[in-house]
């Protein structure tokens, strides 16, 4: 685990597909899911925390962090902010 506590809020959506929760950061561009809702979550946080050791330790942050749209901001990194979340309407032609 990480020695030096980092500490952000980091934006996920959470969706239902069929019986299983998604969980997606487009921060980071990382899932995960679960049975529940809250075992997603769970399972999310570690999947972060071991991605994050990664990149820390294969000394990539700054380069995998910049290429993802993160901020250096006095020696703090913070995440791309999400400004909305809607839908937008798609009319493709049929592949059948």
């Amino acid at each position: 685990m990480l020695n030096n506590k980092l500490s952000f809020n980091l934006p996920v959506l959470i969706t239902k597909q069929n019986k299983r929760f998604v969980v997606y950061t487009p921060a980071l561009d990382i899932s995960t899911s679960g049975k529940s809702e809250k075992e997603a979550k769970k399972r999310f946080v570690k999947i972060v925390n071991v991605f994050l050791e990664e990149i820390i330790e294969a000394k990539t942050i700054e380069d995998v962090l910049s290429e993802l749209g993160w901020k250096k901001v006095q020696k703090k990194w913070a995440p791309p902010k999400v400004v909305s979340s809607n839908f937008i309407n798609l009319k493709i032609p049929s592949l059948a």
